[in-house]
């Protein structure tokens, strides 16, 4: 069987806070091209080239937002052609917008408690002041602190501030747990140090692998640990999530890139299939 030939989207130049876009994907390619055929392109490529390749793999691609309209082309080509997206583009997190933490909170689900409508604030806990954010945001683009929120309904999030003890990531591939890391100083987000976590810390992580059903794919579960010792989710990461592989050490490193492979190897088999009985 011929060898696979992956398109691997990434901005390697991406002047991304707190982390190397270009340097983590430089190493993930480097390894994968031992089982796949690769190229890199950058995000605003991917349409025009993704005809010659098995399937299309998003990366470090940045936020969607510095070039939705070439995105939301891209998405729609894939499907119309039925070229394989991993992840796949059926994911209800960040790659579906900030609709879910609205629906996890309605659902109940352990979340910073979020509405999109300052006429709602009721709804939420009592607090001094609230975060506010561009629905449509990422990476903490337009963030802001008011004790006052406000803007179009529909069009922000908002939720209370918390005065969190630290912030959590757990990463999976597919849905096995490969490892977590956590930033002890929260004013620090990116300087994080490799994390244990307990069965309760593992359940939480895994309702929302749960709930998000993508079969194949990267996903990372960001929480915070609230003041009553909960951990709540701030975000579901499911579309290009970093993955600080230079903080891990070399055995966890080389297990993830195992489990990477394995799932692109099945990934692509299920593809196949799908194609052949289209």
């Amino acid at each position: 069987m011929p060898t696979p030939r992956l398109l691997y989207v990434t901005d390697l130049a991406y002047p991304a806070r707190g982390r190397r876009y270009g340097d983590e994907d430089v190493f993930l390619t480097a390894r994968l091209r031992e089982h796949f055929a690769l190229a890199l392109c950058h995000p605003l490529d991917a349409e025009a080239l993704m005809p010659g390749f098995d399937a299309v793999v998003v990366r470090n691609s940045g936020p969607v937002l510095h070039h939705q309209r070439v995105h939301d082309a891209f998405r729609a080509a894939a499907l119309a052609a039925g070229t394989p997206v991993y992840n796949p583009l059926t994911g209800r997190g960040d790659m579906a917008g900030k609709q879910y933490l609205l629906d996890l909170t309605a659902a109940g689900f352990p979340v910073i408690p979020t509405v999109d409508d300052p006429a709602h604030l009721a709804l939420l806990p009592e607090t001094d002041t609230y975060a506010v954010k561009p629905k449509q945001g990422a990476d903490s683009i337009g963030l802001t602190f008011t004790r006052t929120p406000a803007g179009p309904a529909g069009e922000v999030l908002i939720q209370p501030r918390i005065d969190f003890a630290y912030e959590v990531s757990f990463y999976f591939v597919d849905d096995a747990f490969q490892y977590a890391l956590h930033a002890p100083d929260p004013a620090r987000r990116w300087e994080l140090t490799p994390y244990e976590p307990t069965p309760a810390d593992l359940a939480f992580a895994r309702r929302f692998i749960d709930w998000n059903t993508l079969a194949h794919g990267i996903q990372r579960v960001d929480a915070c640990r609230a003041p009553s010792g909960e951990l709540l989710l701030v975000e579901l990461e499911d579309l290009n999530p970093y993955l600080s592989l230079d903080l891990l050490p070399p055995e966890t490193r080389d297990a993830f890139v195992r489990s990477l492979t394995a799932s692109l190897h099945a990934f692509l088999t299920t593809a196949r299939g799908t194609a052949a009985r289209a």
